[in-house]
């Protein structure tokens, strides 16, 4: 499942730098999580990161990206392998 911020982000700054994935992005109005990046932390953490630091609580399991952690460990192997080429 990748990760979703919700739009009671305070812009605070402090999730984009803890990603692992660079995931995390200011958008228009506040940070968001691209999908395509978000592993949930798996492969680098226990836990997500960017939850861990958010002091509003605002990310949240993103209900239209669900995906397995067997689909969240390939796609952090994929991330992985492209980082090394």
């Amino acid at each position: 499942m990748s990760l979703k911020i919700l739009d009671t982000c305070v812009n605070c700054d402090v999730c984009e730098p803890v990603c692992p994935n660079k995931a995390i992005s200011l958008g228009e109005e506040y940070y968001v999580i691209d999908p395509s990046l978000c592993t949930e932390c798996i492969g680098h953490y226990d836990q997500p990161q960017c939850v861990e630091v958010c002091p509003v609580e605002c990310i949240i399991i993103d209900p239209e990206h669900t995906e397995t952690n067997e689909q969240l460990t390939l796609k952090y192997q994929h991330l992985m392998a492209k980082d090394d080429a």
